[in-house]
């Protein structure tokens, strides 16, 4: 047994993007000596055994998965989408007992793990905040958004007093300016997870008294950006909270240690990844494919696909498209028309889905049209790709608004998408003078990214602080407080 080790559990929120981020953060730990467990909830264990053909995960005597119950019902259709809501409510109230379980277990009846030392939570699973201080260890909330938008949910309260209450709200154009680190901002470009119209919107609710509350008792917080990306709200963030690191971007970070091929090569995957495509990049130019995807979570009507698909065809540029099983209800090859379809013969490949680090990174590929979820631009401005920007829900619209308007290596899509509008700005990326500049901002945006995660930046820097302060902190529980 490595009692030497301390041992860090890792919870992340059952969704993909947050899997594959606290993922890459607790290979940073592994990295850095730590035992981990990583939990997943069996829904996703069963999604992701059935992506890698019910081969077991790759894992090791220092880094191992475990499971715990979600709550959710069995599905008839397990390709349909989650509903992040329902997905909330079921592991708030039925993760905290199992979850209590499985770190008992570890502490008393596994006897070749170290005893567990603290636990890194996703801040969307706020229950480990009490299960932690049950246990008298260390816990750690990830907030795996921009600082900008993680800000805005801890703010939810205040949101619902001064903008859901306040009758004179009648725009999305209305403007908040009284958000510490946030010079103004829309009322439409704040994530839809952190208000309502609603009063008494009950996820709104969750989001207040569950998220935003916890973040005040854990023992400190980790924000994935760094700290010259969003330097105002990072000080603003550090002002209200007493442990708060910036650790990011996570992907560069882990590129920068030495390589451990048995714990690198871990993924969790809920789709089956179509190696295909990287060998159809391989045919094409540098520079000259469109990557389009929109992520793990969001779901689109056949009128809005068949005009992005249009759009991407009268474009004239090469493009590959992931669409995901749960994106669309039917075959996208029925919907699709004709004129698409033999588009896609010539300049166009589909998967189903990707490494979207190795596509990004892969010297044919020339811009990136995206969802606007964390993970993706995170990636996108890891590899130094530039952007078109089309945003659903959740934080996506505040990441948009951020990287078209505020750090400028991505160009917008009306929300209201028509084929003329994603022709145009796909063009304008691939082959104009707007997309010359935002693509040297992508590379000024990478350049950046990539002093943070350097031995000396502040990102690098912070990984031990955390590690030093609070993660090897001997047991002792200590609160965040304004």
């Amino acid at each position: 047994m490595e009692v030497q080790r301390p041992h860090a559990v890792c919870i992340p929120y059952p969704a993909q993007g947050h899997i594959c981020a606290m993922l890459k953060l607790a290979k940073l730990l592994h990295h850095k000596g730590f035992h981990i467990t990583y939990v997943l909830t069996q829904l996703n264990y069963t999604h992701i055994m059935k992506a890698r053909n019910f081969l077991p995960l790759t894992q090791s005597p220092t880094f191992r998965f475990e499971t715990i119950p979600d709550g959710l019902p069995s599905r008839e259709n397990p390709d349909t989408a989650l509903d992040v809501a329902d997905l909330c409510f079921s592991t708030g109230k039925n993760c905290y007992a199992p979850f209590m379980e499985l770190i008992q277990r570890l502490n008393s009846t596994a006897s070749d793990v170290p005893p567990v030392s603290c636990v890194v939570s996703d801040t969307v699973m706020p229950f480990a905040v009490g299960a932690t201080q049950e246990l008298g260890v260390p816990v750690v909330l990830f907030w795996p958004l921009s600082a900008v938008a993680s800000l805005m949910h801890i703010y939810s309260p205040h949101l619902r007093d001064k903008v859901t209450k306040n009758k004179d709200v009648i725009s999305g154009d209305y403007i908040i300016d009284w958000i510490p680190g946030v010079e103004s901002i829309r009322l439409s470009d704040i994530p839809t997870t952190a208000w309502s119209t609603d009063p008494n919107d009950p996820f709104i609710d969750y989001i207040i008294s569950e998220v935003a509350s916890k973040s005040y008792k854990a023992s400190a917080l980790i924000f994935h950006t760094f700290d010259e990306l969003e330097p105002q709200v990072c000080k603003a963030l550090s002002s209200m909270f007493h442990r708060v690191y910036t650790i990011g971007p996570i992907p560069m970070l882990l590129k920068g240690l030495p390589e451990s091929d048995e714990i690198d090569k871990i993924e969790c995957n809920l789709w089956k990844e179509d190696s295909t495509c990287i060998q159809w990049l391989d045919t094409k130019n540098p520079k000259s494919v469109v990557y389009v995807n929109f992520g793990s979570l969001a779901v689109t009507d056949p009128e809005k696909l068949i005009e992005f698909a249009m759009g991407l065809s009268k474009s004239m540029q090469n493009f590959l498209w992931i669409i995901r099983p749960e994106l669309i209800s039917g075959d996208w090859s029925t919907i699709l028309p004709p004129e698409f379809m033999d588009a896609v013969k010539d300049r166009g490949f589909i998967a189903n889905w990707c490494d979207q680090e190795r596509v990004l990174n892969h010297p044919s590929v020339g811009g990136f049209l995206t969802h606007c979820g964390w993970n993706s631009m995170v990636e996108s401005m890891s590899a130094g790709v530039a952007m078109v920007c089309w945003s659903f829900f959740a934080d996506q619209p505040t990441n948009r608004y951020c990287c078209c308007s505020q750090w400028r290596l991505g160009l917008e899509i009306e929300n209201d998408v028509k084929r003329e509008n994603v022709e145009s700005v796909v063009r304008e990326l691939m082959e104009g003078k707007k997309g010359r500049e935002v693509k040297k901002k992508a590379l000024f945006w990478k350049e950046r990214a990539e002093v943070a995660t350097s031995v000396g930046g502040s990102s690098f820097l912070n990984l031990d602080k955390l590690i030093g302060e609070v993660l090897l902190s001997g047991g002792q529980h200590f609160p965040n407080g304004v």
